[in-house]
């Protein structure tokens, strides 16, 4: 599921009351040990996918505390944020509340949650780097990570096969020349690689593979580096990718890339991990040929190296208007740890950590996305990040990267200066 970063906009107004009680919230773990009822906020996901898990952490959190009570209630993605943002205006905020990752900055910048101690977390010295950044502000850890979803190449293999390529790509060298002749066969129409040009997530991995980044750090001040030479090397590869193998609407994002791939014009996409098996749903599938004809494959980087992705997931926070702080940070370790994790990832989740996703790289049907997820990234921890991603800034820059109204360096340059007027900017 696609998780859009909540705008700093949103929930400036309710943070008033929030901060008022800020400075006696201490540490999620010092607050509300003797508690006597939990609510915690989970996203369906959870209710439909793996409810035995949430059974099993109340359990071992009620056989330390004998008595307590604890609630569970469950939202859509779509409407969380905005339930979330009400009730953080009360005195009646939950003690756990799940976030997409990309939605932990916003809230964490205006004071929303509670400062955990993450030494007291099972595995939380071995989180994965793009997790452990997004529960992170301010040299402060505000949440936990719960379970992550990577990004993998996937292709047709009889699309493939009919140009002569008989198995997936190890380099990058590779994966070029297969698409060159894949292309030369199907001709100008097709896309023998179907990239939406507005797809940030995609065009930031050769940015971060080519060395470059979004913005840096530099004495307690975030700046743009998109005009750096390192990433418009990057910015200058995704190009020549759609330039080349590309031939589909250069003004779309990636939202429906698994319809569009569905409908049997293009040969691969580099997306979701979830992504080529919903294509090859019977309602998605056009061309009655998708089931059991595609294949998932670590992407390899233009440096040499597989390219880093952006690393998509959930996390869990506790609000600091909780009174049971001590509590919720017990019941989050009882989900995330060890057993959880194992759970999770029956479910084909990848774990939160890089000790149980190493244990994955042996298993055929997990080892492409779990040795794929060892190298990620993630987007720049700065306090007006929420305005960059509200304002669309690196999906402008990359249309016009992507329609040629304007040049790799130009385009940069603009949306370094459109970055740089709010990324300070609580």
């Amino acid at each position: 599921m696609k998780r859009k970063l909540i705008a700093a906009i949103g929930i400036a107004g309710i943070m008033v009351s929030v901060a008022a009680c800020g400075d006696d919230s201490g540490s999620g773990d010092s607050k509300g040990t003797d508690a006597k009822e939990l609510t915690v906020w989970l996203t369906v996901d959870a209710q439909n996918n793996w409810p035995e898990l949430v059974k099993a952490a109340d359990a071992a959190v009620q056989k330390k505390h004998p008595g307590v009570k604890i609630n569970h209630e469950y939202y859509g993605w779509p409407d969380k944020n905005a339930k979330l943002d009400a009730v953080l205006a009360t005195d009646k905020a939950p003690d756990v509340v799940e976030m997409g990752n990309t939605e932990m900055l916003g809230y964490m910048v205006k004071g929303a949650f509670a400062p955990l101690d993450a030494a007291k977390f099972d595995n939380s010295s071995a989180w994965l780097d793009g997790l452990k950044a997004s529960v992170t502000y301010d040299g402060k850890t505000y949440g936990v990570p719960y379970y992550a979803g990577g990004r993998v190449g996937n292709w047709r293999k009889d699309v493939f096969a009919a140009a002569g390529v008989k198995s997936t790509p190890k380099t990058y060298a590779e994966l070029t020349a297969a698409l060159d002749k894949v292309q030369q066969k199907q001709g100008g129409k097709f896309s023998a690689w179907y990239q939406p040009t507005r797809d940030w997530y995609a065009a930031m991995s050769f940015v971060y593979d080519a060395g470059g980044s979004i913005a840096k750090e530099e004495g307690g001040q975030w700046k743009a580096n998109l005009s750096s030479p390192e990433s418009l090397k990057g910015l200058g590869e995704f190009k020549t990718v759609v330039d080349t193998y590309m031939h589909g609407d250069k003004t779309k994002d990636e939202s429906d890339r698994y319809i569009v791939y569905g409908q049997g014009k293009s040969g691969m996409i580099f997306g979701a991990a979830w992504e080529g098996a919903t294509s090859a749903d019977p309602k998605n599938d056009k061309t009655g040929k998708l089931k059991d004809n595609l294949e998932n494959f670590v992407m390899p980087g233009p440096s040499g190296k597989n390219l880093p992705v952006f690393l998509g997931g959930s996390d869990l926070a506790v609000p600091v208007k909780s009174h049971a702080q001590a509590l919720a940070a017990e019941w989050i370790n009882a989900f995330t740890g060890p057993a959880g994790q194992k759970g999770l990832m029956a479910k084909g989740n990848l774990p939160n950590n890089k000790t149980d996703l190493a244990s994955l790289k042996n298993a055929p049907k997990t080892a492409v996305p779990a040795t794929a997820a060892e190298s990620n990234w993630f987007v720049p921890m700065a306090p007006g990040w929420g305005q960059v991603e509200k304002a669309q800034v690196l999906q402008t820059m990359l249309q016009s990267i992507g329609t040629g109204k304007k040049s790799v360096e130009a385009a940069a340059k603009d949306a370094d200066a459109a970055i740089d007027k709010v990324i300070n900017t609580k």
